[in-house]
């Protein structure tokens, strides 16, 4: 279950909040932010938008839309069991592996005005394939119904 995540949404109550899917759906377990952010029900304070591949041509739109907090979400190589989630301040993303990138995600903070964090899923298998592995699936499943509760 993620844990941070609960926290995160209690502590950001009446904030705008954009969810970002990054990852590539062609990937296996590389599109589980597509899958999640393609799920997020849009409310007056939570949003989402989708990217897979290609942040860095969402800039500008990122940035009109104005959310308050950015979340990405991406799988990332964090050397945990597969379906692991973690949310973390960009600032703080040193060590883990982005497979479908040209900038660095942790580069992207300095494009943003607003606190910027990633949610990131350890995957199970990133190769060719439309299939999203089980526990990445369970995982992914759990963040969706945790942001659209709120």
């Amino acid at each position: 279950m993620p844990e941070d995540l609960i926290r995160f949404l209690a502590q950001q109550k009446n904030k705008k909040i954009l969810f970002v899917g990054i990852g590539n759906i062609l990937k296996m377990d590389d599109g589980v932010g597509v899958y999640i952010s393609s799920n997020i029900k849009s409310t007056s304070l939570i949003s989402a938008l989708t990217v897979e591949v290609s942040l860095e041509n969402y800039i500008g739109k990122i940035n009109s839309l104005n959310p308050d907090v950015l979340v990405l979400i991406d799988c990332a190589e964090m050397d945990s069991s597969p379906g692991t989630s973690k949310l973390l301040q960009i600032s703080q993303v040193r060590d883990f592996t982005f497979n479908t990138h040209n900038i660095s995600l942790k580069r992207f903070n300095d494009f943003f005005k607003m606190p910027v964090f990633l949610l990131g899923i350890q995957p199970e298998k990133v190769k060719f394939g439309e299939n999203i592995s089980y526990l990445v699936k369970e995982e992914a499943n759990k963040i969706i119904n945790e942001i659209n509760s709120n």
